[in-house]
């Protein structure tokens, strides 16, 4: 039974990473930007974890506590607060306020998920991603090219390494010029693009993919660690692209998400 989760967060770029990482590994999500309106949420829906920020507008996550552990119908669901402060005490003083447990930010996707499942009962928790790479029957595709797209060569790097062992031939480039020289002559499977870069951006870049009748039908991922707002999400699915994830990523997540896009 998956568990349904509500998250309590103003901040728009670590709610939608939060609600991300969550539904990747088969939870329910609810979401509010602010205390008030996620404890009229909480009241209504009763969700089996409440994840709640400190610092909120509205009703702050002190209060939004005190009046959930004052609620009968909400006293036991677990309350965990999701924070910045990392101040000597400032666990020990989150849990006073009536926090069930505490988890740290910035993210990291796996101790984020570890700690979800420490809140929740046994039947409740996650285990691997829906589409994990570790319960596909099938590998890529004999030669499935990658083209990837970063204006940041340690990420480049890094999706090299992660591919290459998992059987794709990876093409790279740091200038959307490049990327569409590459994808010309290369004709990728794939194509992985940041969105924000110095030289760019990979909206423009995906345009320029889609007004080509040779490189149009190559599915396309956009992979960002800056542009997390619904508006640049909705833009570049409206652009064309399969995917729009956020990093930090955990790779095996990522690897699933390429495995989904390939086509059969």
């Amino acid at each position: 039974m998956s568990a349904r989760v509500l998250i309590v967060e103003d901040n728009p770029a670590n709610r939608e990473l939060m609600d991300y990482l969550l539904r990747a590994f088969g939870f329910e999500t609810m979401k509010a930007a602010d205390g008030a309106v996620g404890l009229e949420i909480a009241c209504r829906e009763r969700p089996d974890l409440i994840l709640c920020d400190i610092q909120m507008p509205v009703l702050d996550g002190y209060a939004f506590a005190q009046q959930a552990k004052a609620d009968p119908a909400l006293r036991d669901i677990p309350l965990v607060a999701v924070t910045a402060f990392a101040m000597v005490g400032d666990r020990d003083r989150i849990l006073s306020h009536g926090f069930d447990g505490y988890i740290a930010k910035p993210l990291e996707p796996m101790a984020f998920i570890q700690a979800i499942n420490g809140a929740l009962p046994q039947a409740m928790r996650a285990t691997t991603p829906s589409q994990s790479p570790s319960t596909c029957t099938q590998l890529p595709p004999n030669g499935a090219t990658v083209l990837v797209l970063d204006d940041s060569q340690m990420n480049l790097e890094l999706k090299r390494d992660l591919l290459r062992p998992h059987g794709y031939n990876v093409v790279t480039a740091d200038t959307p010029t490049k990327a569409l020289h590459l994808a010309r002559e290369h004709r990728p499977t794939l194509i992985i693009s940041d969105v924000g870069m110095s030289e760019g951006s990979g909206f423009d870049f995906i345009r320029d993919v889609k007004a080509d009748p040779l490189l149009r039908d190559i599915p396309f991922i956009f992979l960002s660690s800056t542009h997390w707002n619904e508006a640049s999400r909705t833009l570049g699915l409206q652009l064309g692209a399969f995917r729009y994830l956020l990093r930090p990523l955990e790779p095996a997540l990522l690897l699933a998400e390429i495995e989904a896009c390939l086509p059969r």
